[in-house]
């Protein structure tokens, strides 16, 4: 099946994404979760955001799986918003816009940097990886459709019983 990247663009996964994480409230709602963040006062506070957007945005990373709303275990009154794993996926995401920022200096410069808790050195740039590790460039990247892979060796013919 001959494809057209144009159409396959139309099915790119990334605006999916981008619509289920919102826009910029829902990613300083992320970042503040990625740094331990949990409680509804605790994301308002620190981020100064409106009481009613911090609930809107919430609820929308709810919806979307990202984030879990569940009772606290010493006061089943109060709730606390955990990331589930589909939302700890984002953080390599979260992380390379950082990085972005901070080259292109999108922002002021920060005296925090992210760094390895075993070693308290600072992380590195996050990359575009081959399945083996190396470093790609982007002339290294090719559009390549799953359903066109063809096997390195032609599939053998099951043995036959004697």
């Amino acid at each position: 099946m001959k494809h057209n990247l144009a159409q396959d663009l139309e099915q790119c996964a990334l605006p999916a994404a981008l619509e289920a994480m919102g826009e910029r409230w829902s990613f300083l709602i992320l970042r503040s979760a990625l740094s331990g963040i949990r409680h509804f006062e605790e994301f308002q506070s620190t981020l100064g955001i409106a009481r009613n957007i911090l609930a809107n945005r919430l609820a929308r990373l709810v919806e979307n799986g990202i984030m879990l709303r569940q009772p606290m275990l010493c006061d089943r009154r109060k709730v606390e918003y955990r990331l589930t794993e589909k939302g700890e996926d984002l953080a390599p995401a979260m992380i390379a816009l950082r990085q972005w920022g901070q080259k292109w200096s999108c922002a002021p410069a920060s005296c925090q940097v992210l760094a390895d808790k075993r070693d308290r050195k600072p992380i590195r740039g996050v990359t575009i990886q081959a399945h083996d590790g190396r470093a790609l460039d982007l002339t290294d990247l090719v559009w390549v459709c799953t359903d066109e892979v063809t096997p390195m060796a032609p599939e053998r013919e099951p043995a036959k019983a004697a």
